[in-house]
């Protein structure tokens, strides 16, 4: 017998074209934050990737958990908000730091859990299991009523199902070994496929607002490279007003009078603290290594700014 505990997340490795096989599922890729839920009896606690606890942000989704009949468990899933039939990190981040329920009822933003692997039941670690195996202990051990949700997957064609996602607008799909085992850290049993590009930056300046707009221009952006922050370009779409004031405040408060980076422009530029991390869709990147037509999405708490890399697409299998 084991005690249901968090355990670091298995991570997806993004890969350039998409796989096929009996050996493989498919799976959307979802458009918000993973979490992973540990309840112990009365206790529970729904957990970012780093550890950080959020249960007091979805009291809702704790409500739906903690009636399971099912009571000590780990499960692996992603909370999401809905911008029609799309989920949308962008539309998530209306909850983002709301633990006060009147608040969060406030902002009329319904949020869904979509659960998609068993790591723990009933006193037992099922990492061991193959992934079809512990998705049909998942199925069997909840009730998937709102705001639970199963994540539902297909067993072939991830070609034509990509085509598919990417037509209807998803972020992509997440394709994975039938018979994988549940590691934690990144792995190539599970692979990322993107219809866009996007992923995460760390923030290591600001420049001052022109025309109407206040508090700040654009963010400069950069990644992790050895002991290095890499410059990867401006930002200055992408952000309403609730936004500039509130990211805003967290730049003034991360105000330094140096730069961050290695090899940033410092013209007219206010340096920060790289410790905030934003998630940014973009349409390539340049030849220099630089963003084209980058669009901020969100800031992201659930990853630390040491750990965002350049992400590069590895040959599939």
């Amino acid at each position: 017998m084991s005690s249901p505990s968090f355990r670091p997340l298995m991570l997806a490795t993004l890969v350039d074209e998409p796989v096929e096989g009996d050996d493989w599922i498919f799976e959307r890729k979802l458009d918000g934050i993973r979490l992973l839920i540990v309840r112990d009896h009365d206790t529970l606690h729904l957990y970012t990737r780093n550890e950080v606890d959020h249960t007091e942000r979805y009291p809702e989704l704790h409500d739906a958990l903690i009636h399971q009949r099912c009571d000590r468990y780990v499960v692996d899933g992603e909370v999401v908000a809905f911008d029609g039939a799309r989920t949308s990190f962008a539309r998530l981040q209306g909850r983002s730091g709301l633990s006060d329920p009147e608040q969060i009822v406030a902002t009329g933003i319904a949020v869904k859990l979509y659960l998609f692997d068993m790591v723990h039941l009933d006193g037992e670690d099922r990492d061991e299991l193959a992934l079809r195996d512990r998705k049909a202990l998942l199925r069997d051990a909840f009730d998937f009523d709102d705001p639970l949700r199963f994540c539902s997957h297909r067993n072939a064609d991830g070609p034509a199902f990509l085509e598919q996602a990417c037509r209807d607008g998803w972020e992509g799909l997440i394709a994975k070994r039938a018979r994988s085992r549940y590691r934690s850290g990144r792995s190539r049993d599970w692979l990322k496929l993107k219809c866009t590009a996007r992923q995460e930056f760390v923030i290591g300046g600001f420049t001052d607002p022109t025309g109407s707009r206040s508090r700040f221009g654009a963010l400069l952006l950069g990644y992790r490279r050895d002991d290095a922050l890499v410059y990867a370009g401006r930002v200055g779409t992408g952000f309403d007003q609730h936004t500039l004031e509130e990211l805003g405040d967290e730049l003034e408060r991360r105000e330094r009078p140096d730069s961050p980076f290695d090899d940033a422009p410092d013209d007219d530029v206010h340096w920060v603290r790289p410790d905030l991390v934003c998630e940014v869709g973009f349409t390539e990147w340049t030849n220099d290594g630089k963003l084209r037509h980058p669009r901020y999405l969100g800031l992201r708490e659930d990853k630390s700014a040491e750990d965002v890399v350049r992400e590069e697409p590895e040959a599939s299998p």
